[in-house]
């Protein structure tokens, strides 16, 4: 009989402390500076394809603000290319604001801002302050990753395991932690240790 797993573990949320900077440390220092107000600069802003951490960062340095008892002294704007021209425009005046002492600005879009499809003011204003490209992570940052993300699940994982998943299935850090956490509900549901096993078990198996 298998035992019904209850929610007992669910995904960490984003913080700046477990953001795997890899070859992205100096942007993550840059947030975490912006955040503390010791930056001496009011607009950043990332870019980078899908899967570089953009939004983890922005998430984790909102709640960071947030927890300061700053959260008003902090503005986000993610996917800035999707932004429409109410957006723009909000954006636009936040920008203006901040370089007038007013909150400080953290965005992030897909493309560097001489490359965004948005008004030519917005564009240029995104490009006044400290720009940076979030490169994505290695197969060892990932690695490194899924091991932290399992142990705060307080689970384990060998080598041969994480080596598995990594190659045989999307590298993006929120597929993997989506996958984690359905990994870890089966092991629990079979009272099973995550083992190589396991794992070639659990993906043949139906969704679920």
């Amino acid at each position: 009989m298998q035992q019904l797993p209850l929610e007992i573990t669910r995904p960490p949320e984003p913080t700046l402390d477990n953001f795997i900077p890899g070859a992205n440390a100096e942007a993550l220092a840059r947030v975490c500076a912006l955040v503390q107000g010791g930056l001496g600069e009011c607009v950043v802003y990332l870019w980078g394809g899908p899967g570089t951490g953009r939004s983890h960062l922005l998430r984790a340095a909102a709640d960071a603000a947030g927890a300061r008892g700053r959260p008003d002294e902090l503005v986000t704007a993610d996917d800035v290319e999707r932004l429409d021209a109410t957006g723009q425009q909000a954006l636009f005046i936040a920008i203006n604001a901040a370089r007038e002492g007013g909150a400080v600005v953290l965005a992030a879009g897909n493309a560097p801002p001489a490359q965004l499809a948005l008004r030519a003011d917005l564009a240029s204003r995104l490009g006044w302050g400290l720009v940076y490209q979030l490169h994505p992570l290695t197969d060892a940052h990932k690695a490194t990753w899924l091991r932290a993300d399992a142990a705060q699940r307080g689970l384990q994982l060998d080598d041969g395991v994480i080596d598995y998943l990594l190659t045989r299935l999307p590298r993006d850090l929120p597929s993997l932690a989506t996958l984690l956490s359905r990994l870890d509900r089966y092991a629990l549901a079979r009272k099973r240790a995550i083992t190589l096993p396991l794992v070639r078990e659990f993906l043949q198996a139906p969704p679920q």
